[in-house]
């Protein structure tokens, strides 16, 4: 089992993975564990205040250190462990397949959600191990990526997929796209499922769909193809 811990202002928004698909049945069977903790209650001011100005000026407003260092120390205290602190930050590493084949084997992982401009550099420099980001792009605060981290994380668990192969064949799996996937009917609008896939032969079948997967990675994402094809060389 993996125990996730999240900082985050907004732990309400975390329901859409304990609630939903395959990241809810997960949770059932207990292959993993998921507890939010609200930095706010680690102030002490009425109004529970967890962000202040930069200094030296500049536009918005930055999580601060205490509050931050408190909900960590928290973790360590209830868990006994040192958990492995992860940041979403558009500053961090590219989240992909092979960080989360690394991941997978941890057993405790705390994931910190900033929110306005980002998190007092101290905090980063003493708590965080490292610092990941889902895309070259920014969104209001690191709630929806932890959440894409873990429901990605999750999918590599033991048991979370009805079938044990199904991760193994996603795109990324093995560095290519996946292949096309078709279901009944057989035909519309005039268009007919492959041949191939209709014939019962499963070595033919399988050849087809790893021509495929290089067809579509090199139209659809040739940067990863070049990466393929050095790895085969």
């Amino acid at each position: 089992m993996i125990r996730f811990d999240v900082i985050t202002l907004f732990p309400d928004m975390f329901s859409a993975l304990t609630e939903n698909g395959v990241s809810r049945r997960a949770k059932q069977q207990g292959l993993y564990e998921l507890v939010c903790t609200n930095p706010r209650q680690f102030t002490h001011n009425k109004h529970n205040t967890v962000d202040d100005r930069p200094y030296g000026g500049g536009p918005g407003m930055l999580m601060m250190y205490p509050p931050l260092k408190a909900a960590v120390e928290s973790i360590e205290e209830h868990t006994q462990v040192k958990p492995h602190v992860i940041y979403l930050s558009p500053q961090g590493q590219p989240l992909t397949q092979a960080k989360l084949d690394q991941l997978k084997t941890r057993s405790n992982i705390t994931l910190v959600c900033g929110r306005y401009e980002g998190l007092d550099e101290r905090f980063i420099d003493t708590y965080v191990d490292e610092e990941i980001c889902i895309g070259d792009f920014v969104v209001s605060g690191g709630e929806l990526p932890a959440m894409m981290l873990m429901d990605s994380l999750i999918r590599l668990l033991p048991g979370a997929l009805g079938h044990a192969s199904s991760a193994e064949e996603d795109s990324f799996s093995d560095g290519l796209l996946d292949c096309p996937h078709y279901t009944r009917p057989l035909e519309v609008d005039g268009m007919r499922v492959p041949e191939i896939l209709q014939s019962g032969n499963h070595a033919k079948i399988a050849d087809w769909r790893q021509q495929q997967k290089l067809i579509k990675t090199e139209q659809k994402r040739p940067d990863l193809y070049s990466i393929y094809k050095a790895k085969q060389s």
